[in-house]
């Protein structure tokens, strides 16, 4: 694999990440969807990946090991992505990052209007779709093949340049 290639590949996945990134603000800010806390957690990933592709960038001699780095960080991001997908049909219930961070022991009017402005948005309820997939499904593709190229590229950087 020629240097070229390797730098489309990165250059490929960080202006996807920064898409991401503006585009899951878009979603929220912008058209008005809250995200739920898995949705919040499935953008660190793309977040790591902008810093460290900008790092590799740099300094040259760090672009196989961000290879290896990255595929790591997008794996992981397809487990949770896996897992948020899960939870949205239905295999799996909530856990503990789904549900609000606090009881409902509210004894007063006031409290309970604070607690509701304040609670988290259900991991299971899917708010925004693109041609009827969630953001959970399509972060779980786009994860996925993200780790695979990142590992292919990193297996297959020859030693010398």
């Amino acid at each position: 694999m020629n240097l070229l290639t390797k730098k489309i590949v990165l250059n490929l996945i960080l202006s996807f990440s920064v898409f991401a990134i503006i585009f899951a603000y878009y979603v929220e800010f912008i058209l008005g969807h809250q995200p739920c806390n898995l949705c919040l957690l499935g953008r660190i990933p793309y977040v790591l990946a902008i810093f460290i592709i900008i790092l590799a960038l740099i300094f040259n001699k760090l672009k196989k090991i961000c290879f290896f780095i990255l595929g790591i960080i997008f794996f992981l991001a397809t487990l949770l992505a896996i897992y948020h997908f899960s939870i949205e049909q239905g295999f799996l219930s909530e856990s503990a990052i789904c549900v609000s961070k606090s009881g409902l022991d509210v004894l007063n009017k006031d409290q309970l209007l604070k607690e509701l402005k304040n609670s988290s948005i259900s991991c299971k309820n899917i708010n925004f779709t693109i041609f009827g997939l969630s953001l959970a499904t399509i972060n779980t593709f786009v994860s996925f093949v993200f780790s695979l190229i990142t590992f292919h590229t990193f297996i297959k950087y020859e030693k010398k340049q």
